[in-house]
């Protein structure tokens, strides 16, 4: 468990200074959010603090908040996988960019994203509640085994 918490903050602490790309250089006071990654559990912020040695100039401060799920699976979509001991987290992956936007050029309207790789498979360590997930289990009814289909989120499976 140490080692997980030392792992994390000399990532963040390495990392800090990778997000320069896609900020919104505003002079307002509030925090910016770069990425807000459920599924990995990780939120990466911005804003303008005045500097410590020379408080008539703006530096900007990086915050990285990395939420270790202790229960999570390997395979999160399956109760009996064995606990998941290793989180990867790569800055390049997490800011990337894949939701469609329309962008309009000579007149026409196209869609673009601005990341090459996104069709990749992306781990999660946790639950996207937007997501539906489901699993099968054996289910012993009088004296047969059946594969029965459960829920693991129910709120996202089924509508109010």
């Amino acid at each position: 468990m140490k080692s997980s918490l030392l792992l994390c903050v000399a990532l963040a602490v390495s990392l800090g200074f990778v997000l320069v790309a896609g900020y919104s250089w505003d002079s307002e006071d509030k925090e910016h959010v770069l990425v807000n990654n459920k599924c990995q559990c990780v939120t990466v912020t911005s804003k303008f603090v005045p500097s410590k040695e020379n408080p008539d100039e703006e530096i900007l401060e990086r915050n990285i908040r990395i939420l270790v799920p202790l229960k999570a699976r390997e395979n999160i979509s399956d109760p009996t996988s064995p606990l998941r001991t290793t989180f990867v987290y790569r800055m390049t992956d997490l800011c990337k960019k894949c939701d469609p936007v329309e962008i309009e050029l000579g007149g026409e309207t196209y869609q673009a994203q601005q990341s090459t790789s996104c069709s990749e498979f992306e781990t999660c360590y946790t639950y996207n509640r937007d997501k539906c997930y489901t699993t099968t289990f054996p289910y012993l009814y009088h004296g047969e085994t059946k594969n029965v289909k459960a829920v693991l989120t129910p709120a996202s499976c089924y509508a109010d």
